[in-house]
């Protein structure tokens, strides 16, 4: 089994995801790709995301989750729920400044049953590097410890750009 799984269920333009495991870059243009067809249908409402039962996540993927949060406060003025029990992943969505973007629960949700598995995509490793420049511009834009956090990155990899 993979070390990773991400679970969908959509009702009436509210998403649900489910991330188990860990969430690492490779899964950013599988994820960036499910952001882009979520924000894109003109049901969408809001998203509930849970992290409870990830082990590890990036700031590749939480610049995407930050893209999706915008995008349903921008799209509905609902403000997403994100679903974390874990303490070192509550430190880090915390950190992160996910408290202004976020519902945040404590506790998981009961019901899973509806979720389905999401085809992970294959990208190459330009497609990688532009989704995690664009990731972390999200977060750069989330607060100014965000931004001296990932500037040196970002710059780096605007370096790396081709032409």
């Amino acid at each position: 089994m993979a070390g990773y799984k991400i679970l969908q269920a959509e009702k009436q333009g509210v998403y649900i995801l489910k991330f188990i495991g860990e969430i690492r870059l490779s899964l950013c243009c599988t994820l960036d790709n499910l952001v882009d067809s979520i924000t894109l249908d003109p049901q969408f409402k809001t998203v509930m995301i849970d992290l409870s039962e990830t082990e590890v996540i990036d700031s590749t993927t939480l610049g995407l989750l930050a893209k999706i949060a915008m995008a349903a406060r921008k799209q509905s003025h609902f403000l997403p729920t994100l679903i974390s029990t874990r303490p070192d992943i509550d430190r880090i969505i915390t950190s992160m400044g996910f408290d202004k973007i976020f519902i945040i629960v404590r506790e998981p949700a009961s019901r899973i049953e509806d979720l389905e598995e999401i085809p992970v995509l294959m990208a190459s490793e330009q497609e990688v590097r532009d989704k995690v420049l664009e990731a972390h511009k999200v977060l750069m834009g989330l607060s100014k410890k965000n931004q001296e956090e990932f500037k040196n990155l970002v710059r780096a990899l605007e370096c790396e750009e081709p032409g």
